[in-house]
């Protein structure tokens, strides 16, 4: 009985006006450190993940400006090319002397840079004379007695093919002891280019001579 009127007289006192206000004034207590640890897990987390997006972003701008870099690079080296092709045959004795001169160099690399240049330049009858009368057809001549791979054999037949367009450079090759340098060589199982260049300086030797 005493412990029931004791009751009611601490819950009469919890619900009486004061004491309610004065509940109401104190400050909620702060949360402890455990309760602040999602927190900041979750702010780690933002901060991690904005830090990947920002590093996926520079990559990704990092890989577009080496394609956009390697795409100007291509496109400069095909105008290049292109407009070399295009002036080249237009050039004056000056580069056709480098031209031959290439085809002395010991090197087989820039033995077949003069006769590619050569076969380039020899679009027409005159420029053909004009590279027989500079030395150009004597000098692809030894070339292609010396080489000893399939691509400089390629390079020069081609070459001598594209002078041997013109009757009198053919006349001056067949003078020049064209024909058994030319049969002398062996056919390419790399290069089918080698057999059907040399066909056709054969056969065009064959009838500039009947």
């Amino acid at each position: 009985m005493a412990m029931r009127r004791a009751a009611q007289s601490l819950s009469s006192a919890v619900r009486s006006p004061p004491l309610l206000r004065l509940l109401r004034a104190c400050p909620a207590q702060a949360p402890s450190g455990d309760d602040l640890l999602p927190l900041r897990t979750r702010a780690f987390v933002r901060r991690f993940s904005s830090s990947l997006k920002e590093e996926d972003e520079i990559a990704l701008e990092e890989e577009a400006q080496k394609k956009a870099a390697w795409l100007f690079k291509s496109i400069f080296i095909l105008t290049a090319g292109f407009a070399a092709c295009q002036f080249f045959p237009y050039m004056g004795d000056n580069l056709l002397h480098q031209s031959i001169s290439l085809l002395r160099v010991r090197d087989p690399l820039f033995k077949r840079m003069g006769a590619s240049r050569l076969t380039r330049y020899a679009v027409d009858d005159e420029r053909r004379m004009r590279v027989v009368e500079m030395g150009g057809a004597k000098e692809l001549l030894n070339v292609l007695q010396a080489a000893t791979d399939d691509k400089t054999r390629k390079e020069t037949l081609k070459a001598l093919v594209a002078l041997s367009k013109s009757d009198e450079a053919a006349r001056f090759l067949h003078q020049a002891g064209a024909v058994p340098i030319v049969s002398s060589i062996s056919n390419s199982s790399e290069f089918a280019e080698v057999e059907t260049h040399k066909t056709s300086l054969l056969e065009k030797f064959e009838k500039i001579k009947s």
